[in-house]
């Protein structure tokens, strides 16, 4: 596969991302304030990317003196797409009483935080329902072996 059309769409996606992606597309430019304080914006980059392609068999058959030959054409059809979202989430301040990070919405903070416990608590709840059941079960098999013993004095 010396060529293929596919090789393409892909080396074009490919380069354009290379172009897109930098340091300071995370950590943006420095601003020097008079005070000399430094600010870097700091943001949540995502990039997407897909690319994909068929190729087409045709069943042609041409006649040359009576013989049948295959010829072998393979139409292709392909595409790519990319995407990019930035989003600041903060400010890095540095300056000569230390280092701060100013988030710009607080919530956004938590809700990165409640994201990152979700995981954890659905495990949490996921053993609490476990232990509940297995505590069903050891109370239905008292309660049977009760109810057996009780039908054996009953005899």
């Amino acid at each position: 596969m010396s060529n293929h059309p596919i090789q393409g769409l892909m080396s074009t996606a490919m380069e354009n991302l290379k172009q897109m992606i930098d340091v300071n597309t995370i950590i943006g430019d420095p601003v020097e304030t008079p005070d000399g304080s430094v600010i870097l914006t700091v943001s949540k980059v995502g990039f997407g990317f897909a690319a994909g392609g068929s190729e087409f068999m045709l069943d042609e058959t041409n006649q040359h003196n009576g013989q049948q030959s295959m010829e072998n054409t393979h139409p292709f059809g392909g595409g790519s797409g990319g995407g990019v979202s930035i989003t600041p989430i903060a400010f890095l301040i540095v300056n000569s009483s230390g280092v701060k990070l100013l988030h710009l919405d607080e919530s956004t903070h938590l809700y990165e935080k409640i994201l990152d416990l979700a995981p954890q608590a659905v495990e949490k709840i996921q053993q609490m329902l476990k232990k509940n059941k297995q505590q069903q079960h050891e109370q239905n098999d008292r309660e049977n072996s009760f109810e057996q013993k009780k039908d054996d004095f009953e005899i």
